[in-house]
């Protein structure tokens, strides 16, 4: 017991910060400027740049949920119609502008600054290690996982040791000699795989360069929609679309000026009694191309998936319908209104809806809600509906609503939708008068006597009469244009991207070290290798390495 208690009293003493012991651990303060260090350190990793990486995928997916006001306006403002109670919620929190909203730009910006922190020093260690020596032989390379020895006689260690190097050197490795004359031991250490930390660097790099290019070509770029009737053109200014959403840095003159004419729309669908009745086999819309100072337009066409290509612009064929022309004359026989109005499909049929405003020329501004059939049939309900979408029967019914339309205020409106309140319905719902029904090519009186409306038959002269009613009406197109320089800078990023993630992941790092110590007559020749990171073949190289090796040595 006593020498316990002497040997416990002799026992070094423990500093009073030990882990165990009982004062407690005082951490310096960083201050600011620490802070700050650390705060760059955290966002320039690479799990951070990672985990960014990953939340701009996901911030992106509400951009395809919900319509974007820079690719589909009208399918906001009817976003906003069927959900008029949620929609200033998510229009708050930027839902229908993801890709400009702030916390998108945060993480965009946070993304960059993360991924151009870690690739710049990384770079700089890369080329310091390209332009160092291959790493000294190790005194015991048996020590190593991958090892093979073998003692042979009648061999020369300087020339076992030159045919290794010239062996690797030829396998693409980088070599560096190392002999120790004294003690008999002559090796090479060889390193290859340095391409697989540049296949690293430029996959980030590329995707800075995806960054760059989508961020500044952005500022660069317009996505307008123009609705095109037969017969009709098109000029590519800012006042002719439709509506359209430009970058920031998109001038009114940034725009290149050309014509675009749509000569016709053609399509083709099943015929009736057969399978698929009424599907529609393929789209194209007919245009000629004209370009300042050129005698001649240039024919051209836009189908489904396969734009048009005119100065840089994409030109998409969105959808189409028709577009019944209508034309209103007041008492006098005076032509106040006469247009091609673009009606939309509401079913697969062609039912479609549009609207016709009459702003001048009579008594009192005519809002007009009409239905187009292009191949009419009444239901049992006595209800009208279409049941083919070409034009076999074509038939149109309006209803008639007089008052103000509200448009000489100033306010914009939509020119597909019409707001009857305060207007009074003259023909159809609840008006006294029947709706007007027209078929191609007839007319009917308006209401109070105020003059006609008429569904203009456009059937041309020269028109086959086995053709019936198909070229009566004429039809419509939807086109986007989309201008996006950087969208090549992109492709090619990209494929930078790809190739340096292939690189990085196939291309192994390795460090291979071939050793002669001579020990009297004999030679040891010791072959091993070692590689950075997970590496499964690395046995076998070194397993073939030797074979290859000691086939060649002249004994």
């Amino acid at each position: 017991m006593s020498s316990s208690r002497s040997d416990t009293q002799n026992d070094p003493l423990r500093p009073s910060d030990h882990v165990d012991g009982d004062a407690a651990i005082a951490q310096p303060a960083l201050g600011f400027v620490g802070w700050v260090r650390w705060a760059w350190r955290q966002l320039t990793s690479m799990r951070t740049a990672l985990v960014l990486l990953l939340l701009l995928a996901i911030a992106a997916v509400p951009g395809s949920l919900f319509p974007q006001r820079s690719a589909d306006p009208n399918g906001v403002v009817q976003w906003q119609a069927e959900n008029p109670d949620l929609f200033p919620i998510l229009d708050a929190i930027q839902l229908f502008d993801v890709y400009s909203s702030a916390w998108f730009s945060a993480i965009y910006l946070l993304l960059f600054v993360s991924l151009i922190g870690c690739i710049l020093p990384r770079t700089k260690h890369h080329w310091k290690a390209l332009r160092s020596r291959p790493p000294r032989t190790p005194a015991r390379l048996s020590r190593l996982a991958d090892h093979r020895a073998e003692t042979l006689e009648g061999v020369d260690a300087g020339e076992a040791v030159d045919l290794a190097a010239r062996q690797l050197r030829a396998a693409g490795y980088r070599i560096e000699r190392f002999d120790d004359e004294r003690r008999g031991v002559r090796s090479v250490s060889a390193e290859r795989g340095y391409l697989r930390e540049t296949g690293n660097l430029l996959f980030h790099a590329a995707l800075v360069g995806v960054l760059v290019s989508v961020g500044v070509g952005g500022g660069f770029a317009y996505t307008g929609q123009r609705v095109v009737v037969e017969g009709t053109t098109f000029v590519n200014t800012l006042l002719d679309y439709n509506s359209i959403n430009r970058g920031r840095w998109v001038s009114e003159n940034a725009l290149t000026p050309y014509a675009m004419t749509l000569e016709s729309f053609d399509v083709t669908y099943q015929p009736p009694g057969t399978n698929g009745q009424g599907q529609a086999g393929d789209f194209s819309a007919n245009v000629l191309v004209r370009h300042p100072g050129e005698d001649e337009a240039t024919p051209g066409a836009v189908r489904v998936n396969n734009p048009l290509r005119i100065a840089g612009d994409s030109i998409y064929l969105l959808g189409n319908g028709y577009a019944p022309t209508i034309e209103v004359t007041d008492a006098e026989g005076n032509v106040v209104f006469h247009d091609s109005v673009a009606f939309l499909p509401q079913d697969n049929n062609l039912t479609s809806q549009g609207v016709v405003k009459v702003t001048d020329g009579l008594p009192e501004q005519l809002g007009m809600v009409g239905f187009f059939y292009p191949t009419v049939a009444e239901l049992t309900t006595g209800a009208l509906t279409s049941q083919y979408p070409d034009l076999l029967n074509p038939y149109l019914t309006l209803q008639v609503y007089a008052g103000d339309l509200g448009i000489d205020g100033g306010t914009p409106r939509n020119v597909y939708t019409l707001d009857p309140t305060g207007m009074e319905p003259i023909a159809g719902g609840e008006a006294e008068a029947e709706a007007i029904e027209l078929a191609p090519g007839e007319s009917q009186e308006l209401p109070n006597g105020w003059g006609t409306i008429t569904f203009v038959d456009e059937t041309p002269a020269d028109h086959d009469p086995a053709l019936g009613a198909t070229e009566s009406v004429k039809r419509f197109a939807s086109l986007q244009i989309h201008h996006d320089a950087s969208a090549v800078w992109v492709l090619v990023f990209a494929l930078l991207a790809l190739f340096g993630l292939l690189t990085a992941l196939f291309i192994p790092r390795r460090r291979v070290w071939v050793k002669a110590t001579t020990i009297g007559d004999t030679v040891t020749l010791e072959y091993a290798g070692l590689a950075r990171g997970e590496d499964p073949a690395l046995g076998a190289a070194v397993d073939q390495l030797a074979e290859k090796h000691l086939a060649a040595l002249p004994r």
